[in-house]
């Protein structure tokens, strides 16, 4: 029965009737759908535009292109997915009904064939099903992508990011308003950088709901511009009708400029969010390189894998008399030559001497004859994409702590050791730091641990990739 505020309908599955009402007309049902998905209304989202380069895209033309089909999983899985584990892998899959393309809708039964969740369908990758809610039915609309965006800005809001800052030391206006997985937006992150937000998507089942997720960030955060970047896995498909999307287009806004100027606790920082690596900037070390700018004082600093330059900024602007940006690429260390000029105004920032070199950290360590660091950062990138590299990362990481250590002062020093990879827990990646610098003869203390901050923060263990610790180390006269 149809009112003109309401929709009511009901169904019978096998023994069970489940009834379901739902407030706010959708703006129109487009076909009957079968008894096993018809949980489910399927509805046109409303119609508004996203600009991408110079032409236009509304979202219907995203959104328009997905089918919901019913799914049937492995007891295993299904008890991950009731604990609240977003991923469904293929051969978890026991039975797909209907063809079941990129996006389309999987509406998930347990095995007593009642509605157990839903999520995103991808027949082209290993995780065939990204869940999106598991639980009481819902409906999939444009309602539902608002509800799950601006529930991840609150968080951010809730604490500290994104509101006025109390003075500009303390500005930030770079951070990731939403990660992925762990906001209940599997496949997508959100990066701000200052009034560009990076959309980076990692799945192809996402590009049929693109438009209406876009429409949501414009609703809940009010953009200048929005660019697109793409994970590597995907572009083909994204390249393809009627998506024709490429890595680094530009879906809103009239900026064309590679590059974007943001904050971070008030020191400048450039971002190429077109070309750059992940969405412009490695935003998730923020609270680590605060701290780092507390232990710099006076200290002579090297930033081993330093990318474009943010240990050392912090190092320069914590009062570092001197600091070296060590790193294999011409290109990160000439932004990190620019990210210190766009930070002369600061007086401990123009006091300290930064000197570049470009080289591979891990020979270069190896061969550095002068061993007068008082402060050594090693933050090298993901060692470990899978499980079969894992065992030789976690060789890499001992024998680079190791390589750091050699280059502290002999009067002491501290050694801050980071990991970006997600295969390599928090306690297997410390204990190589730590055996290294018993191996090393000095005498040494565990000052700290940290992993990524609130605005990365990871409800899976999938999700919780970063580590760092920082490790003392006295005088080697000292016994």
């Amino acid at each position: 029965t149809f009112s003109c505020k309401e929709i009511s309908f009901s169904f019978k599955l096998k023994s069970q009737s489940i009834c379901r009402r739902e407030r706010k007309l959708p703006t129109r049902i487009t076909r009957k759908l079968d008894v096993d998905t018809s949980i489910f209304c399927e509805v046109d989202y409303p119609d508004s535009e996203i600009k991408n380069k110079n032409r236009d895209i509304v979202v219907d033309q995203f959104s328009s292109r997905f089918s919901r089909i019913a799914v049937r999983v492995s007891p295993q899985a299904e008890r991950a997915v009731k604990k609240g584990h977003p991923w469904i892998y293929s051969n978890s899959v026991q039975s797909v009904k209907g063809e079941g393309r990129a996006g389309d809708l999987a509406v998930i039964f347990d095995r007593h064939n009642r509605f157990m969740a839903i999520g995103l369908y991808d027949h082209l990758s290993p995780i065939r099903v990204r869940v999106l809610h598991c639980g009481r039915p819902v409906q999939i609309d444009s309602a539902f992508w608002d509800a799950r965006v601006q529930a991840a800005v609150d968080y951010r809001i809730q604490g500290g990011l994104g509101g006025s800052a109390k003075d500009e030391e303390e500005a930030t206006t770079g951070f990731r308003w939403i990660n992925g997985e762990s906001d209940g937006l599997p496949g997508l992150v959100v990066d701000r950088y200052n009034d560009t937000l990076v959309a980076k998507v990692y799945t192809s089942s996402l590009l049929p709901h693109l438009g209406a997720l876009l429409a949501s960030l414009r609703s809940a955060l009010a953009p200048a511009r929005i660019v697109l970047r793409l994970a590597r896995s995907i572009e083909e498909s994204a390249a393809q009708a009627p998506w024709e999307l490429k890595d680094g287009d530009i879906l809103h806004g009239d900026n064309q400029e590679e590059t974007c100027l943001f904050k971070e606790n008030g020191l400048v920082f450039e971002a190429n969010v077109i070309r750059g690596q992940k969405t412009g900037f490695f935003l998730d070390q923020r609270e680590n390189r605060r701290r780092v700018e507390e232990l710099a004082r006076g200290a002579k600093v090297l930033n081993a894998f330093s990318f474009s330059g943010g240990f050392s900024l912090y190092a320069a602007r914590g009062g570092a008399r001197a600091v070296t940006s060590l790193d294999l690429s011409r290109h990160a260390l000439q932004a990190a030559e620019r990210n210190f000029q766009l930070n002369r105004h600061v007086p401990s920032v123009s006091a300290c001497e930064h000197d570049t070199i470009q080289a591979d950290a891990f020979k270069w360590l190896a061969e550095a004859e002068a061993a007068d660091y008082d402060l050594v950062i090693l933050d090298p990138p993901c060692m470990a994409k899978n499980q079969a590299e894992k065992a030789r990362a976690l060789g890499a990481y001992s024998r680079l702590a190791s390589l750091g250590m050699r280059c502290l002062a002999p009067e002491g020093g501290v050694l801050v050791a980071a990991s970006c990879s997600a295969r390599v827990g928090m306690d297997e990646f410390c204990d190589q730091v730590l055996l290294a610098a018993k191996a090393s003869g000095r005498k040494f203390v565990e000052l700290d641990r940290q992993t990524q901050p609130m605005d990365h923060h990871a409800s899976i263990s999938e999700a919780s990739y970063l580590k760092c610790i920082y490790v003392k180390f006295m005088s080697r006269k000292s016994k």
